[in-house]
């Protein structure tokens, strides 16, 4: 049986600006002195796409910024790239965004963009986010788990929650405007 799937040109273009979207925001970040992890906007950004393209193009849409960012392209946090970056103490969180995409376009998908499913799509991608980038940081720093989460997740949760009320109220406007003009 041949399964193709087949994305047509609109999608192909979506995909490619969405691409784009990310690899130009997701660079710019803030550093805390406390943490090595940076605050950036690509969760957000990753929380927008996946509402606007959906399971397959949101992930392929990731799989590209990540495939860029691997191959030299400066389009991590702090406009660095390579497969050190994918090793480093922030890899686990560029994985854990993987798992965020796949649980929130499952969501979105399974649920129809409810809105109270695409809250807790976010919620639950981005727990999975924290899970994997704070194993790898306990990992590669060899710290506790506790010390980990207390560098890594909670100096990030007010930003975190911000960043879903952000979407939350603007993916679903922006999909609508996109689906009016297309």
């Amino acid at each position: 049986m041949n399964h193709s799937y087949k994305i047509s040109t609109k999608n192909l273009v979506l995909i490619g600006l969405c691409s784009a979207l990310l690899c130009v925001l997701a660079p710019w970040s803030i550093t805390l002195p406390i943490s090595p992890v940076p605050f950036t906007l690509g969760t957000l950004i990753l929380y927008v796409i996946t509402y606007i393209l959906g399971l397959r193009k949101g992930l392929i849409c990731f799989l590209i910024y990540l495939l860029l960012g691997f191959i030299g392209l400066p389009v991590f946090a702090g406009f660095t790239s390579g497969p050190s970056k994918l090793l480093g103490p922030t890899g686990g969180y560029l994985i854990g965004e993987l798992f965020l995409v796949l649980i929130l376009g499952f969501f979105l998908h399974q649920f129809k963009y409810k809105r109270s499913m695409f809250l807790l799509g976010m919620v639950f991608g981005t727990f999975l986010c924290y899970f994997f980038g704070t194993l790898w940081l306990a990992y590669i720093n060899h710290l506790s788990f506790k010390v980990a989460l207390s560098v890594g997740v909670l100096p990030y949760l007010l930003f975190d929650t911000i960043k879903i009320a952000f979407a939350l109220f603007w993916a679903p406007r922006i999909r609508t405007t996109l689906r009016y003009f297309t």
